[in-house]
């Protein structure tokens, strides 16, 4: 799991002759991690306004369904996004790659007839090219992030018109669409839910409770402060009754999607290595000071390259799955993707300045959008009224992560 949910420090103790203030001890865990539990409380207040104002549709397997797949790709776009945050830098151009790749996908399969297996691989290499040309001018030559992103923004917006000329390229082969719009096949015994989800939603939860529990026994062996039993067991049992409420959702209709399992792993790959990995104390050392990790050894030019690279490949793997969902490559595909996922990336915690975030949280900054515009669909809001909104909660994410800096501070 991620560093989203630290223990807390120093727990009050018990009262002189009896047990733990339960309450006290969870007012003070939630004052200490402001910015860890803001999001996700800020989320379940969300679904469940919209829940009832929606007339419990907002919940139903098929719109929970709905709402993973037509999030996917903004969702792996902002675990990159999220990174390069994290170094200090910003990337305008996703949403264009996410085009260019779309069209270059829809040119080798549609116009050449090329396999989609090997044309998603030539198309996850052009994401990295991609990537790593915008990388090579940020770390090597010194230009800033902004104004070489911005540059590719415009150089691939035009590649994806000279690629298509202007039309859209469809059908794309069944296997490829699957990518996107396909779901686990079902297997063993008929039963009420989907087994393989189950299946799955029972390994999550045994995953997260053995982290929990690993970082736990990891800070003891430490002698830092670690959260009391009773506070351990109940968030143990409130992440165990999350993952499984969301995994029987999706195991009431067809089960869980294909995207939502590249998803997971992207989450649980990126998180273990901006966690446990050097590159990963490189990437958060060089975004909170960047002097100070030169003088201590920090490569900064190969982290910002590789950096930048790995946002090109995600990129490129957001637009296959785009492309894949839409069902054809269109010339105005990847919108305002990258407005999306840098918003995700600072409503999940990201700071401006760097140095700060988690992959946990760009996701959660995700799908705080993404039930945003789902409720928000569901009630009639106009899209007018919709812009607004989400304009509103991304100056309250960035003014709660001021707030809170100097609230640490003083």
């Amino acid at each position: 799991m991620s560093t989203a949910t630290q223990d807390i420090k120093n727990p009050a103790p018990p009262p002189e002759g009896g047990s733990p203030n339960i309450g006290a001890l969870l007012v003070q865990s939630l004052r200490g991690n402001v910015r860890q539990y803001g999001m996700l409380v800020a989320l379940a207040l969300i679904i469940v306004i919209f829940q009832i104002w929606s007339d419990d549709i907002l919940l139903r397997p098929l719109n929970v369904t709905n709402l993973v797949q037509q999030n996917g790709y903004i969702l792996i776009l902002a675990i990159g996004m999220m990174i390069v945050i994290i170094a200090g830098h910003i990337d305008l151009s996703v949403g264009s790659l996410v085009a260019f790749i779309g069209a270059f996908a829809g040119v080798l399969m549609v116009n050449h007839d090329v396999p989609w297996p090997l044309a998603v691989i030539l198309c996850l290499l052009v994401g990295a090219v991609a990537g790593a040309w915008q990388g090579f001018w940020i770390a090597y030559v010194g230009i800033p992030s902004f104004i070489v992103t911005l540059a590719g923004m415009l150089v691939f917006r035009g590649g994806t018109q000279i690629l298509l000329d202007g039309q859209s390229l469809s059908p794309f082969p069944e296997g490829f669409r699957k990518m996107s719009i396909g779901f686990i096949p079902e297997m063993g015994p008929y039963t009420q839910y989907h087994n393989p989800t189950m299946v799955i939603g029972l390994a999550v939860c045994a995953a997260a409770v053995w982290q929990e529990w690993r970082s736990r026994q990891q800070r003891a062996a430490y002698e830092l402060d670690v959260m009391p039993l009773s506070l351990f067991y109940a968030k143990c049992a409130a992440i165990v009754a999350a993952v499984m409420a969301f995994a029987m959702t999706l195991a009431s209709w067809h089960g869980a999607p294909v995207g939502l399992l590249i998803l997971c792993g992207l989450l649980a790959i990126f998180a273990f290595v901006m966690r446990n990995t050097v590159v990963g104390r490189h990437v958060y050392a060089l975004g909170g000071n960047q002097p100070a990790a030169k003088l201590s050894g920090v490569r900064d030019k190969r982290v910002t390259f590789m950096v930048f690279v790995n946002m090109g490949l995600l990129a490129a793997l957001a637009g296959l799955v785009f492309t894949a969902r839409l069902g054809s490559a269109t010339p105005s595909a990847g919108l305002n993707f990258e407005l999306e996922a840098i918003a995700a990336a600072f409503i999940g915690g990201a700071s401006a300045s760097g140095g700060v975030g988690t992959v946990l949280g760009a996701i959660i900054g995700g799908l705080v959008l993404g039930v945003l515009n789902n409720g928000m669909s569901l009630v009639g809001v106009g899209t007018e009224y919709q812009q607004v909104i989400k304009g509103l909660v991304l100056l309250a994410a960035v003014g709660f992560d001021i707030w809170n800096k100097r609230r640490v501070g003083s």
